[in-house]
């Protein structure tokens, strides 16, 4: 997918993760994003994401029968969930990446592939 200037970019968690504790910082909200705080905010933009499929019923990978529209108030929300994530995760102290690396192994020995 292409970024905000059009080529395609590799956007790391880090750099997430400090763009939104400049942001912010910038607007003196770091005493309001506590745990709890941004668990609540990630549940409701959760909420948002699940009203655009609400109606829909099954639909395709790829979305080829979805407006442009739809595809670009998707991926609005789709970046406040990952974005509120980032931010919980660092509030709490965990290395997100780190540790979902880690999940997949565990996934990995969990359910084995058949081949």
């Amino acid at each position: 997918m292409a970024g905000i200037s059009g080529e395609a970019e590799s956007v790391s968690l880090e750099l997430l993760r400090q763009k939104m504790r400049d942001f912010a910082k910038e607007r003196g909200w770091e005493p309001h994003h506590t745990p709890r705080n941004l668990l609540l905010a990630l549940v409701g933009e959760m909420g948002e994401l699940s009203e655009i499929f609400q109606w829909k019923g099954e639909v395709e990978r790829g979305l080829p029968n979805w407006k442009e529209e739809e595809k670009v108030h998707l991926g609005e929300e789709l970046s406040d969930v990952l974005l509120y994530l980032i931010q919980l995760s660092d509030s709490c102290g965990v290395d997100l990446g780190q540790v979902a690396l880690r999940k997949i192994q565990l996934n990995a020995l969990k359910y084995p592939s058949n081949k």
